[in-house]
């Protein structure tokens, strides 16, 4: 429990900070870059980067039985994606996986916003523990680029890193990963949270135009989507002062995340912008089934909502759930708690839907 008493007094300490001047003149009083900084934990260097000096405690993989352990559900190794980039994948297994049936692939994108955290980082270990046990599912959490070291799109190739990866182990299963031999490939699912579930759909939306055979992706599964956008929603209005994500701090985040001088209606973050991209409504009416979870105490709710509106009109089927209250990351802080085993039934039910 000290692990997750860390989380909250990480997300606690959001309270501390007051919010910068947005696009909306009526939403919020004056604050300063500095005070923004001091919420995150981050110093900007002169390079570009940052100095991340708030760190949620990372963890090592767990390849092998730990014969002393009593919590222990699943086994991880970590395994290189692209050394050009340097980013590899968390691949995790049931500790006592289903006997002679083939089980899904998850290929998971974690949470931070796009700047922080690692699929090293102990909250998405676990999570990834949960749904590879439970489901049970063998999951590839992706350690991606972040910005502004790496602006976006960076974290969409690694996830398509990611996605060719799976391919080739399903073309080469006898002479891949040994673990891999436990998947169904035609049962693959794109997985996000926050920053991942963005990543989730602009991945899935470039994976159209490739040949991946002999996978098949599924469906998408995003949970509490990061996207923005210059115009306010009711819920970031209503919930700017949010102690997790406040509005200023979410517009420093975007600065961070986007291409250079590019505004919050890019398409990268606001999907709504797509006729000003290279994407198409052709292309959207392509995707496979999505799952949207949200939260009503998260400002980014009406963003997922929006999302909900566009893909239903464009005849993507769509599982949605929006539950009262709550807030952004809240099946994090505990991750046997109600609220993560509510969202861990909802996937698996998704996933077992999907035919």
């Amino acid at each position: 429990m000290a692990i997750y008493n860390i989380l909250l007094f990480f997300l606690l300490f959001c309270q501390l900070g007051l919010k910068i001047t947005s696009s909306d003149e009526q939403e919020t009083p004056k604050h300063t870059l500095q005070e923004a900084y001091n919420v995150l934990g981050i110093k900007p260097n002169p390079d570009g980067s940052l100095t991340r000096e708030i760190r949620i405690p990372m963890v090592n993989a767990t390849p092998d039985i730990e014969p002393t352990s009593t919590t222990q559900i699943a086994l991880s190794k970590d395994i290189p994606l692209n050394p050009s980039t340097k980013t590899f994948i968390r691949l995790y297994k049931p500790l006592k996986p289903t006997k002679n049936s083939k089980i899904p692939l998850i290929i998971y994108l974690h949470g931070g916003d796009f700047v922080l955290f690692s699929a090293k980082t102990v909250i998405f270990h676990e999570f990834c523990n949960q749904i590879s046990a439970q489901f049970p599912a063998v999951v590839a959490s992706v350690e991606y680029r972040l910005a502004p070291e790496h602006r976006l799109p960076a974290a969409y190739d690694d996830a398509m890193d990611a996605i060719m990866w799976a391919r080739k182990q399903a073309v080469f299963v006898n002479g891949g990963d040994a673990w891999i031999k436990l998947v169904d490939f035609s049962r693959v699912f794109l997985l996000g949270s926050s920053a991942g579930g963005n990543i989730v759909y602009h991945a899935a939306l470039r994976a159209l135009n490739l040949n991946l055979s002999p996978i098949k992706i599924k469906g998408l599964i995003m949970n509490q989507p990061y996207f923005g956008g210059v115009h306010r929603t009711k819920s970031e209005i209503r919930l700017r002062e949010d102690a997790y994500i406040p509005l200023y701090v979410n517009d420093l985040l975007w600065t961070f995340a986007l291409p250079k001088n590019a505004s919050r209606d890019h398409v990268f973050s606001n999907p709504l912008m797509i006729r000003r991209s290279s994407y198409n409504l052709g292309k959207i009416r392509r995707l496979p089934r999505v799952m949207m979870k949200g939260d009503e105490g998260d400002p980014l709710v009406d963003r997922a909502k929006l999302l909900v509106k566009l893909l239903k009109s464009n005849r993507v089927q769509v599982v949605s759930i929006f539950n009262k209250g709550g807030y952004h990351g809240i099946e994090l802080t505990n991750a046997t708690a109600p609220p993560a085993q509510a969202l861990y039934d909802a996937m698996k039910n998704f996933i077992l839907t999907s035919r």
